[in-house]
């Protein structure tokens, strides 16, 4: 009789063979899928990477912006009813005004943050339970 495995072999496999060939499918599936998840990673990666370097060049524009936007309101106030330098100079404390507010309430954050004291407490009861054990 003549099966594909070879001339005179029992059409009935072996739990040896079952095993062999359960072993080489499953390596050859979890190859299959490193594989796969190699090249979507490398698809996110990429896509990522553009993403960041879009971001980034958006922040300088946006630098760019608040620059050229100061610029022309201290020239505006000069036009309106004061000299060049104290237009300038009072767009400079408005920043200096809007950075200080900004780290008022940052700092009022901070005082918020807090230790997981609860989660603490749990890893030292289960480091106690484990001595016990």
């Amino acid at each position: 009789m003549t099966t594909p495995h070879g001339p005179g072999i029992d059409e009935d496999p072996t739990i040896g063979r079952l095993f062999a060939d359960t072993s080489r499918d499953l390596s050859a599936l979890i190859r299959g899928e490193i594989e796969l998840a190699k090249t979507e990673l490398r698809f996110s990666v990429k896509a990522g990477g553009m993403a960041i370097a879009l971001f980034a060049v958006a922040a300088f524009l946006i630098l760019l912006a608040i620059v050229m936007i100061s610029i022309a309101f201290a020239f505006f106030l000069h036009w309106l009813f004061f000299g060049l330098g104290v237009s300038f100079l009072l767009v400079f404390a408005v920043y200096v005004v809007i950075a200080a507010l900004l780290a008022f309430i940052g700092v009022r954050k901070v005082k918020q943050v807090k230790a997981p004291e609860q989660t603490m407490a749990a890893v030292k009861s289960n480091k106690q339970v484990l001595k016990r054990g």
